[in-house]
């Protein structure tokens, strides 16, 4: 990590100017997403987040597959303004796809029946944090990132091109890649409207 923990936070944005040149190894990203995996908590550590890593040709075939799901129904009038974004996506070095395991939820919800209702509560909530952290992680080594949720419009596909087990819910798509721009200033609304104090 080349930044320390309060600036990672203070920095991560959601970049939308990003590029295909390398910042960090293959390997020290696969790192990055098996260290986020590994120790995000989760709710009765239920361990329910998947996540799949695509880089190359199989980053650049998502957003493909993306833009001709999404020309079929965004009008034609439209859809340039759709396409230079999906575009903005693919110019990226890699995806990080987020998933729930049903499978993890339903078993706990049986397991539990009084607490069945929080169960996929909580399991966005880990799920969150997952995003977070490898969106931090990635932001520390130098990447630019953003969250999309095309969720239901390419979830079919993604898991026949990739095999997907059935109970996996896709949740959040995360491209990251060299910045090439940064984004714009970001407004704060007042803290003392946010954050009780007493003691």
């Amino acid at each position: 990590m080349t930044k320390d923990f309060y600036t990672t936070v203070e920095q991560r944005r959601s970049y939308y100017g990003i590029g295909k040149e390398a910042v960090v190894s293959d390997e020290k990203i696969k790192e990055i997403i098996e260290h986020a995996v590994k120790y995000t908590p989760s709710a009765f550590n239920s361990q329910s987040a998947r996540v799949i890593l695509l880089l190359g040709a199989q980053h650049n075939k998502l957003w493909s597959m993306t833009k001709e799901i999404l020309r079929k129904i965004v009008p034609a009038e439209n859809f340039g303004a759709t396409e230079e974004k999906i575009n903005s996506f693919g110019n990226g070095y890699g995806t990080v796809l987020f998933f729930e395991d049903n499978n993890v939820i339903d078993a706990l919800q049986n397991q539990y029946p009084p607490y069945a209702h929080n169960f996929p509560v909580w399991s966005q909530q880990s799920n969150g944090m997952h995003q977070f952290v490898v969106w931090s992680s990635l932001e520390a080594e130098g990447f630019g990132a953003s969250l999309q949720h095309y969720t239901e419009l390419i979830e079919e596909e993604v898991k026949k091109e990739w095999h997907v087990a059935a109970s996996w819910k896709l949740i959040a798509q995360m491209p990251f890649g060299k910045p090439t721009f940064e984004p714009d200033e970001k407004p704060f609304q007042p803290l003392k409207e946010r954050v009780l104090i007493y003691k």
